[in-house]
């Protein structure tokens, strides 16, 4: 009879524990949600075309920031006019990918340690593969999240890869 009073005591105390962790677990309220979302509703897109002409043509922007938020449309190798560059040669290709969208974090005020998110797009992954360790000149304190996809075309058969990137500046 002992043993079972004190099974049913531990049994109260462990249960007691659990409910009051829960109870005490912090919930967001409706006044910090409602605060939340008004924030994030209320941020103006900032948009930014790198070749304002191609951009309007296609109907699309390179960028746009929300918040602390950026979101970086595929970069390819390709001049002002829209034309395809470094054709043939995959390192090349990449370096101006990159020269671009370096381009574009400027103007946010960010550099490549703000990126959190890249995904590459490549019609040829053995090359990507090859020439992979470039990033190492990009990414010089950590590699950001993303994915490596190969891919049976891009928007101009020229063209070999193509990188776009998510990234969060803190103010």
């Amino acid at each position: 009879m002992k043993t079972l009073k004190l099974q049913f005591a531990l049994m109260t105390l462990f249960i007691f524990s659990i409910l009051s962790c829960v109870e005490n677990e912090k919930k967001p309220t409706e006044k910090t949600v409602s605060k939340t979302v008004e924030k994030s509703s209320t941020e103006k897109p900032e948009y930014f075309l790198l070749r304002p002409e191609i951009e309007k043509a296609y109907g699309y922007s390179h960028a746009v920031k929300i918040g602390n938020h950026i979101k970086i449309s595929g970069a390819v190798s390709m001049d002002d006019e829209g034309n395809p560059t470094a054709v043939d040669d995959f390192l090349q290709q990449m370096k101006n990918c990159y020269a671009d969208l370096d381009k574009i974090l400027k103007h946010y005020g960010c550099t490549f340690d703000d990126v959190v998110k890249e995904d590459v797009f490549t019609t040829n992954m053995p090359l990507f593969l090859e020439h992979a360790e470039y990033r190492n000149e990009i990414y010089k304190n950590h590699f950001p999240t993303g994915s490596w996809l190969g891919v049976k075309e891009l928007a101009l058969p020229e063209l070999m890869i193509e990188i776009e990137l998510e990234v969060y500046k803190t103010k």
